[in-house]
């Protein structure tokens, strides 16, 4: 007989960071933690390399840090994001639930503890945890930060931009034991400051409210991109907008009456206690840009203005707060930063979290610059660096570029050349994305951007910020109107009960390589920026090019792309086979299954999945749906299995079963007892091309217990 105990997390307030500003001092502690560490890679702002270093930080000065976790079982993540968004194989459209996808990829409960136990023991004070548990939020002093990293702070002035920063002078490093968990910490610097891609060189004197305005109108730009010919106007969607400031929704209505638009009340989402509503600053206008463009695409969608501290622990706190809080099905970016200027940890931790909005079906459009192929131009490294914008360089969102559009009288498509400052080029940081194929794609990294839209502000659009008229452009505008296309085509979607659109270069390009190309996209062939010319196909100025709204809504819906004939990706299928989140999902599992009590050790780690062990009559269950790809050659099912009991003798008085999809595999039972675990194999390769629920379902009659103790479970395939 064993104790039956229930593991209880601490729940965990969610606090707002500490704001800091910038002092010089000579005096700082930073006496690194004794034991063995480990160096985290890509942890230095570029910025230090190029800037004057001008003293110490205080030593008593606050700092806020936030620690970014490793996701788990990458492999199979990459396989389930190919998957969900190539129509034929069994995971397409099936999308997860930020549950679902934490309990299979994210980091551990376990994890969370130890990262928050070292914070704590280096005298650090945690603020909040992600609730997808990819961030730890902390803050303390500089010196028991410098302690904690192995780190020296100092301040800095950037000769570029003549500004003061501070910033750790060499990589952060941690104790070799959470080498395993901590993917790497942002806030060590508060150089990072995210731009928004908004052109406005021809901007006009505001005209009263009432005047008419200049500038393309929505019914212009929906006009010729066939956006009105789709039948859908966003109901029931809800669109999250990416900001670093705020807005006047008094600008938002008179926009809306001007041009006869109706649809949902705007609603602000605070990040980290950011709302910056009351007092918007120099990025008001690109927010209500990015409001007013999506509303003129997708009028009825719902609008979720998410607005953070514009810092690197402010982004990477809003995208995991966007997928967590999960209400949106589409993420419209329209600020970025050039990647030789940005810290690298920070934008995998970014790309992380977008990794989990893929698996979710949010659909993400992001700027890709106003600086052409010189993406730094207003930047540290300045304009002889070839480099793109992120996030639009992310292989897990979609990169607009940007043209220049002419509209007919009737508001139909005339002709579209480059806009010759609309960003492009290579990405130094990610490599090229499986997806990213097709004529005129070369080379082994991303390159950016996917699509394009109307962006030059020659041929700008007519917005109504700060009390008055102006005409904007910038991929700012491009991004959004993007975004307002995704709402459209996830209305249309599920009426004709299909999935979201999801990550949508995958299926962009997969429309792009298809003979619908030509009747699906306007491929723009005039132009160039600084280094890139268009031309047929792909090009690294206007991507694919730019929505014929109606066909493309109907090639996306017709779902003709399938996967290879008899393709099989190696891959491991299981979820959580460990059980190491602390958690059963994706396992359905009878109540206190999954355990780490010490009476029953686990295979390894903490956590294993005990059945039975009561010594009564007792039946308990575990089972998990999986799907096997058709053309497996081999799918193997392997678990370590302890068979614990008091019975005596060889006659099976309590068993365990195996089963896939109700055929029963296998069979162990109390005659199977041995003093450790032994792996067992089931062989599930005759479910090639099916899903399968393979279940685990143990017996026990009613005296003298027979515990059957499973742990690592996979299935692999190949």
């Amino acid at each position: 007989m064993r104790p039956r105990s229930l593991a209880l997390a601490a729940a965990i307030a969610v606090l707002p960071l500490t704001a800091v500003s910038l002092g010089v001092s000579t005096a700082q502690a930073a006496t690194p933690n004794a034991s063995p560490r480990v160096a985290l890679p890509n942890t230095v702002n570029p910025a230090v390399a190029h800037s004057e270093k001008k003293g110490d930080v205080p030593a008593a000065q606050q700092i806020s840090v936030s620690v970014s976790l490793k996701l788990r079982d990458t492999d199979a993540l990459d396989r389930f994001l190919t998957a969900v968004t190539t129509p034929g194989t069994p995971e397409y459209g099936h999308y997860l639930t930020p549950e679902q996808f934490t309990a299979r990829f994210g980091p551990t409960q376990a994890a969370v503890d130890q990262v928050r136990t070292y914070l704590a023991q280096q005298g650090l004070t945690v603020t909040d945890v992600s609730a997808n548990r990819q961030v730890v939020n902390a803050h303390g002093t500089t010196a028991q930060v410098s302690q904690a990293f192995g780190t020296h702070e100092s301040a800095y002035l950037d000769p570029q931009l003549q500004r003061a920063f501070f910033a750790n002078d060499a990589a952060a490093s941690i104790p070799s034991d959470l080498a395993a968990v901590v993917q790497g910490v942002s806030g060590l610097d508060n150089h990072a400051v995210r731009k928004n891609r908004l052109a406005a060189p021809n901007a006009v004197t505001p005209n009263a409210a009432t005047a008419t305005p200049s500038g393309m109108s929505p019914a212009q730009y929906t006009g010729a991109y066939n956006l009105t010919r789709t039948g859908a106007d966003g109901t029931g969607v809800t669109v999250a907008l990416w900001e670093f400031d705020g807005y006047k929704s008094t600008n938002l209505t008179t926009y809306d009456s001007q041009f006869g638009l109706s649809g949902p009340a705007v609603t602000t989402v605070p990040v980290d206690g950011a709302n910056y509503d009351s007092k918007p600053g120099e990025g008001q206008g690109e927010v209500e840009l990015d409001s007013e463009i999506v509303r003129g695409v997708a009028p009825k969608a719902t609008q979720l203005v998410y607005e953070a501290p514009n810092s690197d622990q402010g982004e990477i706190d809003m995208a995991n707060k966007i997928v967590t809080d999960n209400r949106v099905s589409v993420i419209s970016i329209s600020w970025g930063s050039c990647e030789p200027d940005t810290t690298a940890s920070s934008m995998t931790a970014v790309d992380n979290a977008f990794k989990q909005a893929a698996a979710q079906g949010i659909s993400i459009f992001s700027a890709s610059g106003d600086d052409g192929s010189r993406d730094c131009t207003r930047s540290t490294s300045g304009s002889s660096v070839k480099a793109v914008d992120f996030p639009a360089s992310s292989p897990h969102q979609t990169g607009v570029g940007g043209t220049n559009l002419k509209v007919s009288s009737g508001n139909t498509y005339s002709s579209e050349s480059a806009w010759s400052t609309a960003g492009g080029g290579v990405s130094t940081v990610f490599a090229k994305p499986s997806w990213q194929t097709g004529t005129g794609v070369s080379g082994t990294m991303r390159t950016v951007p996917d699509v394009s839209s109307n962006a030059d502000p020659a041929s700008g659009f007519s917005i109504y910020t700060v009390g008055g008229w102006q005409v904007y452009g910038g991929t700012s505008a491009a991004a959004p109107l993007w975004s307002g296309y995704a709402a459209q085509f996830n209305q249309k979607a599920k009426a004709a009960g299909q999935p979201v659109l999801g990550e949508a270069s995958p299926r962009l390009y997969s429309v792009a390589n298809s003979g619908s190309y030509g009747s699906t996209f306007h491929d723009v062939t005039a132009g160039a920026n600084q280094d890139f010319s268009t031309k047929a196909g792909y090009d690294q100025v206007t991507g694919w090019g730019t929505p014929v709204a109606d066909a493309l809504t109907t090639a996306l819906l017709g779902g003709t792309t399938t996967p290879p004939s008899g393709g099989c990706t190696a891959a491991q299928l299981v979820g959580n086979g460990g059980f190491e989140s602390g958690t059963a999902a994706p396992w359905t599992t009878s109540t206190g299954v999954v355990d780490n009590s010490s009476s029953q050790a686990a295979h390894s780690g903490s956590w294993k999945a005990w059945m039975n062990g009561y010594g009564s009559a007792h039946t308990d269950t575990m089972s998990q749906t999986v799907s096997i790809p058709a053309g497996c050659a081999s799918a193997k099912l392997t678990f370590w299995l302890h068979v614990d009991t008091a019975e005596t003798g060889t006659t099976a008085y309590d068993k365990l079963t195996v089963q896939a999809n109700g055929t029963t595999l296998a069979t162990y039972s109390n005659a199977n007892a041995a003093a450790g675990y032994v792996q067992r194999t089931v062989d599930l390769t005759s479910f090639a091309g099916q899903t399968v629920t393979v279940k685990f379902t143990g017996t026990e009659d009613a005296s003298l217990q027979t515990s059957f103790v499973i742990d690592d479970v996979a299935l692999n395939v190949g």
